[in-house]
Formats: C-alpha cells, sequence, structure tokens
C-alpha cells in the first residue's frame, strides 16, 4: 500500500486505541508506532526495537481488539520492530518472519547529547568524543568495557550518528562480535567470502559491539584479526566494546587481544548516585513523561545501582502502571512497583548506610594504612591513593556534601574532594585490578552491617 493509506489506517487504529488505554499510556507506549503494512486481512504495526516486546506482552490483547474494531473482525495483527529506513513492510499471505541481523542500525536516540556524563563514565565519554572527532588519529582502537546496562553501546552509536552528521562521506560500519561472526558463517557456506571482507574492510570505522561473543570461535577471530590489521594499517578507525577488559577475555586468541590492548582502553563502572538521578529525569524528558517528584526520583535510585537500562525501566514501569490504575506517580506507587523488581532492604538492612568514618575504617583495612595516616597531610603514594579512594567511596555511599567530606579528612576542602573522585575515576578506568578492588570495597559497603551500629538497633 502506499504512505498515505498506511497513514490513514494508522489514524482510524490509533483513536480506537487511545479510547482504550487512555491518553497518557498512549502517549507513552502507542504513539510511536506505525502501520507497516496492511493487506485487508492482516496489518503489520512496526514498534520501536527497544519497546516492541514489552507492548506485544502488555498491549497484545487491547491492539487485537482495537484492530478488529477499527479494521474488522477478520484482521490480524503482528508487531514487529520499525525498518530504520522507515519504508513499508511488504504485505504477503504469509506473517512476517524475522530475517537474521547482518548490521546494526544506528538508533538516532543514542547522542553524546543524551549521554549523561557522571564519574563512572567521563573517561569513557571524553574517548568516544575524541574519536568521533578526530577517527583515526585519536585513539586507535578504542576499547570500552564494562558491565551490561552502562552505556557502552549508547557512545558507540553516539559515534556512528556524530560522524554522519559531521562528517559525511565516511564509509562507517557498524555492528555486533554475533552479527559479524554470523554473516561470516553465511559467506563461507554460500561462497560470499570476497563481499563478506569488502563490506568490513573497504570501510573507514568499524564499530564492533559486544566483542566478548568472539571468545572460542577460532575461525571467526582469525578473520576478525586480519580484518583488524588491514583497518589500522590503512588508517581506518576500529571502536569495540566489550564487558570485560582484554585482558580478562581468557579464551580469547593471544593475538587478537593484543590488538586490543594496543590502543585505548576505556572502563565504564557502575553509575554513582546522581548520574542515577539524572539519568532517569533524562528519560522522563525524553518521553515526555510528566518529571516525577524528587522522592520518586530518589526511590528508584537508590534500588536500582548497577545497569542504566533497568533503572530506565523500572521508572517505565511505575509510569505505565500509574496509568493502568490512575494513580498519582508518588513515593508509595513507586515503592510497590520497585518491591517486585528490587525486594526492599532487611530489617537487618534497614539505616545500614555507612557513615564517611565507617568508609575510612575499610579502607584502611583494605589498603593497609592507619587512620591517622589517612587524614594526615602526607602526600606518600602509599598514603595518597588510598585517600582518594575513601573520598570517592565517601560520596559515592553517602549523603554528605563535598565540604562535610573534606572536614571528615583532615578539614580539607571540597575542591581536594573533587580531585580525588576525577583522579580515582581516571585510575579506575585505566586499571582493571584497581577497579576490582574498589568494586570489592563497594559491595562490602552496601551488604555489610558494622557490628557496633548493629548492636545499637537490638
Amino acid at each position: 500500500m502506499h504512505a498515505e493509506p498506511l497513514e490513514h489506517t494508522w489514524t482510524v487504529l490509533a483513536a480506537e486505541l487511545r479510547a482504550a488505554v487512555g491518553d497518557s499510556l498512549f502517549d507513552v507506549w502507542l504513539a510511536p508506532l506505525r502501520v507497516g503494512a496492511f493487506d485487508g486481512t492482516k496489518v503489520v504495526l512496526q514498534a520501536p526495537s527497544e519497546t516492541r516486546d514489552w507492548i506485544v506482552e502488555r498491549f497484545g490483547r487491547i491492539l487485537d481488539a482495537s484492530v478488529a474494531a477499527s479494521l474488522g473482525p477478520h484482521v490480524i495483527v503482528s508487531v514487529s520492530e520499525s525498518d530504520p529506513a522507515g519504508a513499508s513492510l511488504p504485505a504477503s499471505d504469509e506473517a512476517p518472519r524475522p530475517t537474521p541481523v547482518r548490521e546494526q542500525q544506528v538508533n538516532p536516540r543514542y547522542t553524546f547529547d543524551q549521554f549523561v556524563i557522571g564519574a563512572s563514565n567521563r573517561f569513557a565519554h571524553a574517548a568516544a568524543l575524541a574519536v568521533a572527532e578526530n577517527p583515526g588519529t585519536a585513539y586507535n582502537p578504542l576499547y570500552i568495557c564494562g558491565p551490561p546496562g552502562v552505556g557502552k553501546t549508547h557512545l558507540l552509536h553516539a559515534i556512528a550518528t556524530y560522524l554522519d552528521e559531521h562528517a559525511g562521506g565516511l564509509r562507517i560500519r557498524l555492528t555486533s562480535a554475533e552479527a559479524f561472526a554470523n554473516e561470516f558463517i553465511g559467506a563461507l557456506q554460500g561462497g560470499g567470502i570476497d563481499a563478506f571482507k569488502a563490506r568490513h574492510r573497504d570501510v573507514d570505522i568499524l564499530l564492533v559491539d559486544d566483542v566478548q561473543f568472539l571468545m572460542a570461535k577460532a575461525r571467526t577471530e582469525e578473520e576478525l584479526f586480519h580484518t583488524f590489521n588491514h583497518l589500522r594499517d590503512a588508517g581506518a578507525q576500529i571502536v569495540l566494546t566489550s564487558d570485560r577488559p582484554p585482558r580478562d577475555l581468557a579464551k580469547l586468541e593471544d593475538r587478537l587481544r593484543d590488538r586490543f590492548e594496543s590502543g585505548l582502553v576505556a572502563q565504564i563502572l557502575p553509575p554513582d548516585l546522581q548520574t542515577r538521578r539524572i539519568v532517569l529525569r533524562k528519560r522522563a524528558a525524553l518521553d515526555g513523561i510528566p518529571a516525577p517528584a524528587a522522592d520518586v526520583i530518589d526511590a528508584i535510585a537508590h534500588r536500582i545501582t548497577v545497569n542504566l537500562r533497568a533503572l530506565e525501566g523500572a521508572l517505565i514501569r511505575i509510569v505505565a502502571f500509574a496509568s493502568l490504575t490512575s494513580r498519582p506517580v508518588d513515593r508509595e506507587l513507586a515503592d510497590q512497583v520497585l518491591d517486585d523488581l528490587e525486594p526492599r532492604e532487611t530489617a537487618a538492612d534497614i539505616g545500614s548506610t555507612p557513615t564517611v568514618g565507617e568508609i575510612q575504617q575499610l579502607t584502611c583495612e583494605a589498603f593497609g594504612v592507619t587512620r591517622q595516616e589517612l587524614l594526615s597531610s602526607s602526600r606518600a603514594a602509599r598514603v595518597a591513593w588510598p585517600r582518594q579512594v575513601a573520598m570517592y567511596l565517601a560520596r559515592e555511599h553517602t549523603e554528605a556534601s563535598l565540604p562535610t567530606i573534606g572536614a571528615e579528612f583532615g578539614g580539607r576542602g571540597h575542591t581536594t574532594v573533587i580531585h580525588a573522585c576525577r583522579r580515582t575515576t581516571e585510575r579506575l578506568a585505566a586499571d582493571s585490578g584497581l577497579s576490582q578492588t574498589v568494586a570489592d570495597l563497594s559491595t562490602r559497603l552496601c551488604t555489610a552491617v558494622p557490628e557496633d551500629r548493629t548492636d545499637r538497633r537490638q
């Protein structure tokens, strides 16, 4: 069908859906839908990839009922991911079948402007922006690593988007390690290896997501090794992401791991509290959701601490629940919904937020220094680094202000605390061993209840 009839079909169906679910729920979830194909007996709806599964699960019956009411009782409906090129999906006598993903499309929502910068990701963001501004000359390769859901893929897409906007004419290949492997195997079986090599080597920028999936795939690793060498020799930019540093890719060939480490390794840590708050506010603004109250934002940010996707998902779930139950988005509702996602602290944990003094003590034990040394004016490396780590952890795990933290460290000023946090973030991004040590300390602070404070609650 032509675009105009499809738009009319969507207008009719959208009116029925809005009446069925209400304005707020429709605007948040269903407004982005479009009709990709309609042949009189079957309608194919296109949904954003990040919400497609949730829409099918939560609105499947409503879609069926609304289609039957607006387009006819015999019309069936299916929901697919939006076609990135904006073209309508072809109508056929069979339900549409998913096609193998050979290359990722750039997500227009993943831009540098939409990326929330915090202490945990500042270094990686700066490196990615430098590569986008000067591909092939800044850092090559750039290897961005961190746990799932902290923004690695966002930065990868942001680089591609930036280059599309500011460096027209460059040949960009954005793919995932899994897609690279699947396409390579298909090329071997189908006799299209030359075309495969041309697609991945005749480029100016190669962006590969989740390279950890290449481990133990010997032939695919070898192909990426040769592709890597070809591109770097030609001056092309390479950017890779992974859930761990190169040295921890134990099952990867040594020569490929060495290539990954030959450029800049930028690590992203789980987001701090302030970053989580900003992410939630930004996501609400991006989705057109009325700004939640500060206590709602705090409830989510304190309960969902590691994964940004889970953080945003919690906000969406709370807003959706409010719409479905006609309740206000307040702290009571947030706690109710969050209880299903992240159980509340047990009675033994209530009030166990560490104090600055407890953080200092734990840090001293971990690094083998005394509290007197930690608070002293000594600038010796064996004392200065633990002091910076302790200030960083105090900033992360307490609500104390910067001046208050500085005062707890021998009467230092807030600028000293800012410098300590910045310096710690930089070292954590560059050294996975140090990063693990600080991560272990953070885990202990989040789970341990100091004995003296436990006694006082009994």
